[in-house]
This record gives structure tokens, sequence and C-alpha cells, in this order.
């Protein structure tokens, strides 16, 4: 999106191919562990043991000297961004991968839709255009009338829009402080955001479902660090479509691994979706700016 970041495109490709590969594995893994643990306290769980990874960041934390406003923001976003992971956990465990896989790629349209109004972004024709089409793709996917909208499928659709509204304020808290601050403030707030959520649910966890855990805390962290070389390798305009294949990967991986049949629906409107936030991510290429973030950026 810069001019000034280098243009790799291959290595951009790999980078984006191993991020998917993990963010897949992360689901694959909520949906094996399955249901018995609540939403909130796996959640929980996980960002709690991802606060491991913090400490490479903790030296930029100290130094940050955080004004009253960002510690507030910081908390705000905490917030929403834990009742999204919530959410998600909720929907991973009850609707099939490629479903959620699909819903998730919604919450870059919100965000252009939010943008608008809290970042004063105008929105072109052709970018409303866009966001209707991203809005068409998820009406495919629930038909609602025609089949039954389960609580997952709704989790889904209000998750997508609390993680947009995470991103909004990361937009904001980004032009004041380091990255790795507002990378590790997240993971900080959205564990102590969980907290409350999580006691009046608790159920012990088995020593398989906490290496479960583990392994996703591993796998989402390793997956924002590849997408970070991704990014530092081409621009956006590069790898914003191969995500594209996460949805293939996930139909795959649910038919494959646990049964899900093939919907052809949800590959219709997924990739009308996708589609949507890639023309939007091209416009935002071409006007030398990025406000609205791929869709990997708002997973757990």
């Amino acid at each position: 999106m810069r001019s000034g970041v280098p243009h790799r495109p291959v290595m951009a490709i790999f980078w984006m191919l191993v991020t998917g590969f993990f963010f897949i594995l992360v689901t694959a893994l909520v949906k094996y562990m399955g249901p018995r643990l609540p939403a909130a306290e796996a959640a929980f769980l996980r960002y709690a043991m991802g606060l491991i990874f913090l400490l490479p960041a903790m030296g930029a934390m100290r130094a940050a000297n955080l004004s009253r406003r960002q510690w507030t923001l910081f908390s705000l976003r905490g917030l929403f961004h834990a009742l999204g992971v919530i959410l998600w956990f909720f929907a991973m465990t009850r609707i099939p991968i490629a479903e959620v896989t699909a819903m998730n790629y919604l919450a870059p349209i919100y965000v252009t839709i939010l943008a608008a109004f809290f970042l004063g972004e105008r929105l072109a024709l052709r970018r409303i255009i866009a966001v209707i089409m991203g809005l068409l793709g998820a009406v495919i996917i629930l038909r609602p009338g025609f089949r039954e909208v389960s609580m997952g499928h709704l989790a889904m659709l209000f998750a997508a829009v609390v993680f947009a509204g995470s991103y909004i304020l990361a937009k904001v808290l980004a032009d004041e402080v380091k990255p790795s601050v507002v990378v590790a403030m997240l993971s900080i707030f959205v564990t102590i955001g969980l907290a409350p959520f999580a006691v009046p649910v608790w159920i012990t966890p088995t020593s398989g479902e906490l290496a479960i855990l583990l392994a996703v805390a591993f796998c989402a962290t390793a997956g924002h660090y590849t997408m970070t070389l991704a990014y530092a390798a081409a621009p956006l305009t590069v790898t914003q479509p191969v995500t594209f294949l996460q949805l293939v990967w996930a139909t795959l991986l649910g038919l494959v691994a646990f049964g899900e049949p093939i919907d052809i629906w949800v590959v219709l409107g997924g990739t009308l979706i996708l589609a949507s936030v890639t023309f939007i991510t091209f416009r935002e290429a071409m006007l030398n700016r990025q406000i609205t973030p791929i869709s990997n950026a708002t997973k757990l």
C-alpha cells in the first residue's frame, strides 16, 4: 500500500499460504475440541496462555507512556474483541467450518461502513456497490426463509460487527503508539475482558483441552506473524486474493475431517463477500491508504 513496500510477490504469496494454513489449524483445533467448554472459558484460556508470546513486546510497552485516553481506547477495544472472540468460539463448535470462514470475511465490510461514520471516510458509489455485494453474499450464505438460521450463524454476524469495531479503534491507536504495543495491549485487555464471562460458567478443563487451546494460541500467534511477513514482502493487492484459498481449505477440511457436506451456496456467498473485500482493498491501494483490513486481521 505504501510506495516504500518492497515487491516480492512470490514470497508474499508463500507467507500468505502459510498464514492460511495456521488459521485453518486454529479453526480445526477448536472444532475438534467441541462444545464441552463454554465459549467464554475456552476463549479466556486461549488468550491467557497466549500471554507468554507477549514477552518480546514488554520493553516497548513499558516505554509507551500511554495517556488516559489511550488506556480508555485500549480497554474499549479489548471489550469489543473479547465479545467477538466469545461469539467466534461459540459459532465454531455449532456451524460448519466453511460457514464460519465465509462469514468471517464480513468484518472488513463492516469496517468500511464504520469508517464512514467514525473516521470520516467518504463512500464513493463503487465502494457502496461493493459493500452491498458483500452483504448480499451473507444473505446467500444464510438464506433466511429457506433454511434455519441457527444461533451459530447469528453469533458470527455479531462477531464480525464487534471485530470491525475493534479494528476501527486499532486504526486510531496505531497512529499514536507502536504496532507491537497495539498487539500486546489487545491480548492483555482481551484476557481481562474475557475473565468476567468465563468465571460464572467455569468447567474444569481436561489436560487434552488445555493442550488444544495452547496449540490454538501458538497457531494464531504464528499466523499473525507470517501475515506480517507477507505484508512486508508485497502490498495488500498481492496478498488479499490469496485469502480465498482459506475458504477452499475450510470447505475441504470440513468435508474430510468432520463430515460436513459441501454447500455450494456457502461457497458462492463467501466468494461474493471476498470479491467485495478485494475490490475495496484495490480501491484503497489506488488511493494510497489502508482502512479496510484483510479479514485475517480480525481473527483470534
